[in-house]
């Protein structure tokens, strides 16, 4: 599966290039998309929901055009807070490319100190389907995608000695997601509808590193996303993520959240949302909620 999704990737990339060099119009981003079919951005950087990516592609560009965005997010729970920021670009509605940092830090004894460092880099390709103009079917958009993760270590705790993720239990401290994304749009009913099998080793999406003292290989978790759009600027919805249990130091748990987007204009959108983020490692053994804001610019 793994393999089949770079070559399918790889293949995408070549098919975009190709529509950019073919088409006059692609020097001006025409952002001929719906609003909000570009999806918000990601955690981790893609287009789709807050917690997890959509089949869509980013930006408001067409198949003979692009679109490109800048997002900054913000959560925060009871012990720990996570921001997160980067662009990303959709290339021909058919090829995303996305790069995001992500730093979380701790505010509760022990781990008040704490500081951890990831960056990201990611691509998608639409494979199949259209979620906009296939109302007639009941086939979805399907894209596929990778993540590539690299921690860059931990902060705040060498008085006990720890500065690498490997020093918890994890295996490594870089690593890549794999995901099928299907997202269907109904416009009768103003509904969108995700689904993500993503493969992953990941611990709290690598803020913990990858793979561990209790399990180190690839497993299948299950996401997924419901929007409802109450107008054209305005939508609600809901999101669950699944999540694996490596490491004996971190009690990992779903993510869920419920959300609502402001769409303004196709230039800007505004996400608020409520998330439980479960336990984050037995060190502040808390049920994690909290507050979710992020805020995306682009075209």
């Amino acid at each position: 599966m793994k393999k089949k999704i770079l070559t399918l990737a790889l293949l995408g990339i070549s098919t975009a290039c190709m529509h950019a060099a073919q088409a006059q119009d692609m020097l001006k981003p025409d952002m001929g998309k719906l609003t909000a079919t570009g999806g918000v951005s990601q955690l981790e950087g893609a287009g789709g929901g807050g917690l997890t990516p959509w089949a869509l592609i980013t930006g408001y560009g067409t198949r003979d055009s692009y679109g490109a965005n800048a997002h900054y997010t913000q959560v925060n729970t009871q012990d720990y807070s996570l921001r997160a920021y980067g662009v990303a670009v959709g290339i021909a509605d058919l090829v995303e490319l996305s790069l995001a940092s992500q730093e979380f830090t701790g505010s509760l004894a022990p781990l008040n100190a704490l500081n951890i460092k990831q960056d990201i880099f990611g691509v998608k390709v639409k494979v199949a389907g259209d979620a906009v103009y296939d109302q007639g079917s009941w086939m979805p958009q399907i894209a596929v995608g990778a993540m590539y993760k690299r921690n860059k270590g931990i902060g705040g705790l060498s008085a006990l000695g720890v500065t690498n993720v490997k020093q918890l239990g994890a295996k490594d401290d870089s690593g890549v997601d794999y995901y099928v994304s299907a997202t269907k749009i109904l416009l009768e009913q103003s509904l969108l509808l995700n689904g993500t099998l993503r493969m992953t080793k990941a611990n709290q999406m690598g803020i913990l590193g990858f793979g561990g003292d209790k399990k180190d290989s690839y497993k299948p978790m299950l996401e997924t996303s419901v929007a409802y759009l109450l107008n054209r600027k305005l939508a609600i919805g809901a999101e669950y993520r699944m999540k694996p249990r490596n490491l004996s130091v971190d009690n990992e748990k779903d993510y869920y959240d419920v959300f609502v987007a402001w769409f303004p204009s196709k230039n800007l959108s505004v996400t608020a949302a409520y998330a439980t983020l479960g336990d984050i490692t037995i060190f502040n053994p808390k049920n994690q909620r909290g507050w979710y804001l992020s805020l995306q610019a682009g075209f």
